[in-house]
């Protein structure tokens, strides 16, 4: 049996160890050839043992990337663990991480997020539509740096409406760019959580990653990009539409937004509600939808949540 293994998301020169030590535990724990190359290792063997090596490197990883540490002694150990049927992260829980980040692991915690998390890795544009706090748009930074670090795109674009809630963009000091840079700020966050305010900036320097207001995309076209549109319920028809027709050769996209918080201004109808309407039934496009229970947030966010929804209907009974 041959067998191609991808070692993703992860600092493989730190994975093979000093002098390439944790690959010769591999080498010498089975009889399969490994060759390593890159972010690819080539086994060559019986089956079982190549099964086992795919196993022990999924969980060199993991050890790696959750406690910035793997020793000699650590492969040695998930060897013989594997061995002997005691694996330390099962295949369920694996698969659950989305990104190895700087400091930790990204992965899905609630039964709406892992739907999230198939439902964008198989369709091209997906629509993650929710209350705040629920993982949307954090979950689809780190989605979009996984396939940045695969190679499987060339860019990130993350880009959302500068549409305000209670306050005017003209009453903001500063240039344009400090006027629009608090609108784009949960999105920096983000990224500088996952990668570190250095590697974020070199990003951004080299237009590996942009972060721009939605206005910003008009007459572009997107090839082998990772575009995430954040806050979609505050855009338009016209807006949306603009935005999925960016979208070109070898791209993915994912909309975010949260329908209970629109604050487009004359009671227009929010873009994420009609896309909805529109565009549910094409095939590569799905739709998620996130619940209370999927809040990942501090545990006082869902009594929020609950108790605003409560004041809500309690008030439009008064009224009727």
């Amino acid at each position: 049996m041959e067998k191609t293994l991808r070692v993703e998301s992860t600092d493989v020169p730190r994975l093979l160890g000093v002098n390439d030590v944790n690959l010769r535990v591999l080498e010498n724990s089975f009889s399969a050839s490994i060759v390593a190359r890159g972010e690819q290792f080539f086994v060559k063997g019986v089956d079982e043992e190549v099964e086992q090596i795919e196993k022990v490197l999924k969980e060199m990883i993991y050890v790696l990337n959750t406690t910035s540490s793997l020793k000699e002694s650590d492969v040695k150990m998930l060897v013989e663990l594997t061995r002997k049927g005691q694996p330390v992260i099962n295949e369920e829980e694996y698969d659950s991480i989305v990104f190895y980040a700087k400091n930790d692991t990204v992965r899905v915690k609630t039964e709406g997020q892992k739907r999230y998390l198939v439902a964008a890795r198989r369709n091209d544009i997906c629509f993650a539509i929710g209350p705040a706090g629920t993982g949307k748009t954090y979950l689809a930074v780190a989605l979009a740096l996984a396939e940045l670090k695969k190679g499987n795109i060339r860019k990130l674009i993350l880009t959302r409406p500068a549409v305000e809630a209670g306050e005017r963009l003209g009453f903001l000091p500063g240039d344009l760019r400090d006027k629009i840079d608090p609108y784009l700020r949960p999105l920096y966050d983000a990224l500088e959580d996952m990668l570190g305010p250095e590697k974020l900036k070199t990003h951004l320097e080299k237009g590996i990653v942009e972060i721009i207001p939605l206005a910003y995309m008009r007459g572009r076209t997107l090839n082998r990009a990772f575009i995430i549109l954040d806050e979609a319920q505050n855009t338009t028809d016209v807006q949306m539409k603009m935005f999925l027709t960016r979208i070109g050769v070898e791209s993915k996209a994912i909309i975010t937004g949260d329908v209970t918080q629109i604050d487009l201004p004359n009671k227009q109808v929010s873009g994420l509600i009609r896309a909805q309407e529109i565009l549910s039934s094409i095939e590569g496009i799905s739709f998620v939808y996130f619940e209370k229970s999927d809040v990942v947030r501090h545990k006082l966010v869902k009594d929020i949540i609950n108790a605003y929804e409560k004041f809500w209907e309690r008030d439009t009974f008064r009224n009727l």
